[in-house]
């Protein structure tokens, strides 16, 4: 029982949007009593709305209140504290504004923990107690809790909706399918659940096969990065080594014609300077010579100057040349111009080299596989299951084998109408719309078939639905041992090794669709190069006796 009392005052005196004790209490105009900061952030969230009201009554205040500390509840908590009260129990959960609300409870409500989809309405753990007892009950529909019960109900009988209208895709009540409803194609909202199930996790399938096609070829082309990285690093590498090694050579080179231009030069020099040395000492000679002579002939005495002269009139032959023959002053611009030749002749060949290196390193493309080129290995990297729509199918197509298979008997099947049937031409399209890059192979026997891709909106009655007579298809006819291609009603004769088994390949973003004829090898029959704006769908039109069959591949 002093436990009961506790719980209660705890449920007091805990704010309903934080679920913890009150803080700063704040008393609000309905009477209910909020944290400050919490109240003001809800408020703030409203804001938006124009609206500020109670999170527990709904009760709306215009304008917005002006909060004041509730002293006496604040006094209140904080002498309760000191007598051991302590948060409400994480069992004790009242619904707080971003939670779903019991349906059952009355004055403050707690948490749902679950909704009933049969019922419907949303149970807080005590609440839901009977749906686990009570026998009836335990066969409804349990999910999380949730707010959108209501658009389970028929706005118009304010009935469960638990069937579903083909015709119309939607869902509806059991007295909307024998009003408005009446006559159209409806099942149970569970069987059409089933079905669509299938249908999703076919997708799902589908996508988790692209995913890992995805993958693998984000793996090719890192390792296609890591060798173009590795092939550059090696190219720049080995190019700088060339480099270096020419700018030695070139250094060398410069090196020896200064060092040969210095040795000459010094080596003319010091014979010019030795024979300027000589002739500066012949000078030297002829000037005393020459003073000798002009004092003997100032000599007055004739005897005298007759003695003396025979010794001083007599001249020694000179060693040197009478004249020195200068050469133009060209000296080394020889050097310089040969020099100056090798410069030109090299910049020719560096010039006509760079081009050819230019040229080589722009030329570096990464080749990835094209579908042409592709071996059936590599094309069934991007293969798709495909199965045909019953909805679609001609009169006369007869589905098996899962709806992979048709086969033209020329007897009408019991298929209901449907506005997505072809009637004039014996042919049928694939649930699955493709996209992206697909694979898939059709194996046929019998007279012939036309293996085709379609956009959805293809018409379906009249000369122009044929897969191929318009310009929503393309088609290629497999008939005895030739192939004939077919778009927007132009024929392409195509040629090619005759094969029960055909392969196509569609990268939808590139434009590129292929035919191939498969064999023991595979060969590429016809490819068509375009614009794709829309999903294209996979499409057989069979002729009589004859069938086609999507295979399994992988």
């Amino acid at each position: 029982m002093a436990q009961q009392n506790n719980q209660l005052d705890r449920a007091k005196f805990c704010c309903s949007v934080c679920l913890d004790l009150l803080k700063d209490p704040v008393t609000i105009p309905c009477g209910h009593s909020y944290c400050m900061n919490c109240i003001q952030s809800y408020w703030d969230k409203e804001n938006e709305k124009k609206t500020h009201s109670c999170p527990q009554c709904r009760q709306s205040f215009t304008p917005r209140p002006v909060l004041v500390k509730n002293t006496m509840l604040a006094d209140l908590v904080e002498e309760l504290k000191k007598t051991g009260l302590q948060a409400a129990p994480a069992d004790l959960c009242y619904a707080g504004p971003e939670d779903v609300a019991c349906d059952v409870c009355t004055g403050r409500k707690l948490r749902a923990v679950k909704s009933c989809l049969s019922c419907p309405a949303s149970y807080c753990e005590k609440h839901l107690q009977p749906h686990y007892e009570a026998a009836p009950l335990k066969k409804h529909k349990l999910v999380e809790p949730s707010e959108k019960l209501q658009e389970n109900i028929c706005s118009r009988h304010d009935e469960v909706m638990k069937i579903f209208c083909r015709t119309d895709q939607q869902t509806i009540c059991i007295l909307c399918s024998m009003d408005e409803h009446k006559g159209h194609d409806t099942v149970s909202a569970a069987a059409e659940r089933t079905e669509r199930q299938r249908e999703l996790e076919g997708s799902r399938q589908n996508i988790q096969q692209r995913i890992q096609h995805r993958e693998e070829d984000v793996k090719v082309l890192q390792q296609e990065v890591e060798a173009i990285n590795g092939s550059a690093d090696k190219a720049v590498e080995h190019s700088e080594k060339i480099f270096t090694e020419l700018i030695r050579l070139m250094e060398q080179r410069r090196s020896e014609v200064k060092q040969q231009v210095r040795s000459q030069q010094e080596t003319e020099v010091s014979r010019v300077k030795e024979l300027q040395e000589k002739l500066e000492q012949e000078i030297t000679e002829l000037k005393r010579k020459d003073a000798e002579l002009k004092k003997l002939s100032h000599t007055e005495d004739h005897n005298q100057f007759l003695h003396n002269y025979p010794s001083l009139s007599a001249l020694s032959e000179s060693t040197h040349s009478s004249s020195i023959n200068i050469r133009p002053l060209r000296y080394f611009e020889d050097v310089t111009a040969a020099v100056s030749e090798a410069r030109d002749k090299l910049q020719d060949v560096l010039r006509d080299t760079w081009t050819n290196i230019s040229l080589t390193v722009t030329e570096v493309d990464v080749l990835l596989s094209q579908p042409e080129n592709m071996t059936r290995a590599g094309l069934l990297r991007y293969s798709r299951e495909i199965t045909l729509d019953p909805n679609t199918a001609h009169t006369w197509l007869l589905l098996s084998e899962g709806n992979r298979k048709v086969t033209n008997i020329s007897q009408p099947q019991s298929y209901s109408s449907h506005p997505d049937r072809f009637t004039d031409w014996c042919q049928v399209l694939s649930r699955e719309s493709l996209t992206g890059r697909c694979y898939w192979e059709v194996e046929w026997r019998g007279r012939g078939v036309y293996v085709a891709v379609a956009y959805k909106n293809i018409s379906r009655a009249g000369s122009v639905s044929g897969f191929g007579r318009n310009d929503k298809s393309w088609s290629l006819c497999c008939v005895n041992d030739s192939y004939n291609f077919y778009h927007n009603n132009v024929e392409t004769r195509v040629s090619g090794p005759r094969s029960s088994r055909v392969g196509v390949y569609l990268d939808h973003s590139a434009g590129i669709l292929s035919f191939y004829s498969v064999s023991e090898t595979i060969t590429l029959l016809h490819r068509v190069q375009t614009t794709f704006t829309e999903p294209l769908y996979a499409g057989v039109w069979v002729y009589p006796g004859s069938t086609a069959e999507f295979s399994k591949v992988k």
